[in-house]
């Protein structure tokens, strides 16, 4: 009897292991792979594998955790030998690569080098700005929603920003309106998970828009479920804890006012029939209105910059829906006081930021980031577009927003809260 207990023990220990050696070799066919390279989020000893270190780290991570992280190490060290297409260089021809996406071309790029403005000491930036996070994280008299949650209180639909590249160990929560389409392109080519004709993209501005934004496209944290099943919160942790993770954030009002521009200001259908339409009815008293935005257009109706702002700040906003990513806070879409950033950008310094961070991924020779618009919204707009909203609703927009004004150390616009 002991002997028969003992072999159905090991046949089950064995079909575990199975199972989830089954998982780590999924994923390393899949779109992703467990490369867990990370660049400057923390030190390695010499001749250590990167991403799998003895140490204190580890110490601390459940049995479950260590047992997936030997798994990974495994995966790596098999991987090891294996070349990586990445690391041949993409850069190559002129420094102005041809534009063939037509809504690139009507928009515009800076392609300046802006030699002229003054070298920024990113390393001291940097520590400023997630010093400035950390405190204010830890400061128990500022607080917001969701601020006291921890990283498992957050549901799987609240992870869907967490871009993972694998194969270079990074992690990226997109910001709408903060330059992500190019971020996005340039998470493309990192993880190689589109292809043109069979071969991987190399230049982040040849990958159309429409793919861009196609959900389909990234493997983001909101899939691991799918995936991993019960083990995807383990994992999540992993990889939290051994790649680099960045941001870009951007003034939160200014950030309205470029969603504003795009959004309805253009000819948006989507845009059109889920937003423009309440937002008329409910704020300008208009009925009857047409089913198309160009039919709309053609008749002068569009939604002000004030309805829009009425519509942040009805309570009824948020009890039929969360806010669309394109205006809603920073804080919930990152969670910066639960995950812990290696990085923060702001589109404000993009050029500078993006150049220093793409040389701390050690991928600075494998893609230069895209060129900024030439018609960015500026943060000097911000007086004409604010100038007729009351400044009761100025005052209710800052509190709405405040924990993005103050976590990312932007200034509070007091010229607008005031009379």
């Amino acid at each position: 009897m002991t002997k028969a207990r003992l072999l159905r023990l090991s046949v089950v220990l064995v079909s575990i292991f199975m199972i989830l050696l089954i998982i780590v070799y999924w994923d390393n066919v899949g779109t992703a792979h467990f490369y867990l390279h990370t660049s400057f989020s923390r030190p390695h000893s010499p001749g250590a594998i990167p991403g799998i270190t003895a140490g204190e780290d580890w110490e601390a991570l459940p049995d479950v955790d260590e047992f997936l992280a030997k798994l990974l190490s495994s995966s790596l060290k098999r991987n090891s030998s294996v070349p990586r297409k990445t690391e041949q260089l993409l850069v190559q021809g002129s420094s102005k690569p041809v534009v063939s996406n037509l809504e690139e071309n009507v928009r515009g790029y800076d392609w300046s080098t802006h030699n002229d403005r003054n070298s920024l000491d990113q390393e001291k930036l940097q520590i400023e700005r997630q010093r400035t996070l950390r405190e204010f994280c830890a400061n128990s008299s500022f607080t917001f929603p969701t601020k006291e949650r921890s990283f498992d209180d957050i549901p799987n639909y609240e992870l869907n920003h967490l871009i993972v590249d694998d194969r270079h160990g990074i992690i990226y929560c997109y910001v709408p309106k903060v330059a992500c389409t190019n971020w996005k392109r340039v998470m493309i080519v990192l993880s190689e998970s589109l292809l043109d004709q069979g071969v991987p993209y190399r230049n982040p501005l040849d990958i159309p828009r429409e793919h861009v934004h196609n959900t389909s496209t990234h493997l983001t944290f909101n899939k691991f479920w799918r995936r991993y099943g019960k083990f995807s919160r383990h994992l999540m942790k992993i990889k939290l804890k051994k790649y680099t993770k960045f941001l870009f954030v951007r003034d939160p009002f200014v950030r309205l006012i470029s969603a504003f521009r795009s959004k309805f200001e253009l000819e948006n259908e989507e845009f059109y029939r889920r937003f423009a339409i309440p937002m008329l009815k409910l704020y300008s008293n208009h009925t009857n209105l047409p089913t198309s935005v160009s039919e709309a257009f053609g008749a002068g109706l569009k939604v002000s910059f004030s309805d829009f702002i009425q519509y942040l700040l009805d309570p009824r906003t948020e009890k039929m829906a969360p806010f669309n990513e394109h205006w809603r806070q920073v804080y919930r879409l990152c969670h910066p006081c639960q995950i812990d950033y290696d990085f923060i950008g702001k589109l404000e310094t993009l050029d500078e930021d993006a150049a220093y961070l793409l040389q701390l991924l050690k991928v600075d020779r494998l893609l230069r980031f895209p060129p900024s618009y030439r018609n960015r919204t500026a943060s000097s707009w911000e007086d004409n577009w604010f100038a007729k909203i009351p400044l009761a609703w100025r005052q209710q927009l800052y509190k709405l927003y405040e924990a993005d004004f103050v976590l990312f150390g932007y200034p509070k616009p007091e010229n607008l809260l005031k009379d």
